[in-house]
């Protein structure tokens, strides 16, 4: 509900800007196409990934165990988690041991969770956590630790490999964001002491440009870069990359007026792992060039992408992962 909630509070930026993006621009044919040449065989294995979001309450209709048998069978090998609740270590109402058993039975391998402390949503909007200037208390960045340490004790017997923060309170001005930096930090040091590595997944509200003493974050357009820093920018400068890493999601990166590629590019030893999204089935908008973004992908050395589909209560999340995913499968640039 907050994410939902916070996505429309936020402006979307228009579809008709975004092919100006260098990433995300029409690419002319490969010599391979205009040869002629075959694409891959589509029946070679291709290790995909899902971000359980996708499926929202789709998930648990039904027996669990068929469900990811079902999902197993589509060809997906590893998850990314959504819905794990701290307060009873349960994950969408399921005990999470037992949703780790259920997940491995059927041949799926959880590798991430994306996990939201509450105390920093909740106490976002409090006079009592968060003064005019945006800075979090200190009462407020301990209680949100706490949080963090039981994530991460639940999360290493989970045996994840990466434990993401997915998304960023309002923060309107240059030292907001810097003491949130302060906040990704420290739960990077409690994550990375159980042996796991701490991440930052970013929505569109992250390339908004801020000022020092700003009251409101703005996001501008290719044409109008306005004044100030891009959030995503302060988190890179901000953060320890020893401590955070990032995760990209690439439909939100280019809804925020940016160059997913150009950001692999520049940050390539920050950047861990992708979301791969589209308006909703992958590759029917036209509006994401996603043979730039992988190549750029495995250029990097990277190894883990998630599907994630928004719009998750309609009730064909399912048939659009399944979509999305023979779409994945017949890519000749997906490997």
């Amino acid at each position: 509900m907050i994410r939902r909630d916070f996505l429309k509070a936020t402006s979307l930026l228009t579809v008709g800007a975004v092919g100006a993006l260098a990433g995300c621009a029409p690419k002319a044919k490969s010599e391979s196409a205009e040869s002629g040449a075959q694409a891959p065989d589509s029946n070679v294995h291709k290790a995909l990934g899902l971000q359980i979001y996708t499926l929202g309450p789709e998930l648990y209709v039904g027996d669990l165990s068929a469900n990811f048998k079902r999902i197993k069978d589509m060809g997906i090998d590893n998850l990314e988690l959504a819905g794990y609740n701290p307060a009873d270590s349960k994950i969408g109402g399921v005990d999470m041991m037992e949703f780790k058993q259920k997940a491995e039975d059927a041949g799926l391998k959880i590798i991430s969770s994306h996990v939201n402390p509450p105390q920093l949503f909740a106490g976002v909007a409090g006079k009592e956590n968060k003064g005019s200037d945006g800075i979090f208390s200190a009462s407020m960045k301990d209680a949100i630790m706490e949080s963090w340490k039981k994530i991460a004790e639940d999360h290493a017997k989970l045996g994840v490999q990466y434990v993401v923060e997915p998304m960023m309170p309002i923060l309107g001005s240059e030292e907001a964001v810097k003491s949130f930096c302060e906040i990704l930090n420290s739960a990077g040091d409690i994550v990375k002491a159980a042996g796991m590595q701490f991440g930052y997944h970013n929505h569109n509200m992250e390339f908004a440009r801020v000022v020092p003493g700003g009251k409101q974050a703005v996001l501008g357009t290719i044409f109008d870069r306005r004044e100030g820093t891009q959030i995503y920018d302060l988190f890179l400068a901000n953060t320890d990359p020893e401590k955070v890493c990032f995760e990209m999601d690439v439909y939100w990166t280019v809804m925020g007026q940016n160059d997913p590629v150009e950001y692999l590019q520049k940050a390539k030893d920050r950047i861990k792992m992708l979301h791969i999204k589209d308006r909703m089935v992958l590759g029917q908008s036209g509006m994401m060039n996603f043979e730039n973004i992988f190549n750029q992908f495995y250029a990097n050395g990277l190894q883990y992408f998630y599907i994630e589909i928004e719009d998750i209560n309609s009730g064909k999340q399912v048939e659009r992962l399944q979509a999305s995913v023979d779409y994945l499968k017949k890519a000749p640039f997906v490997k």
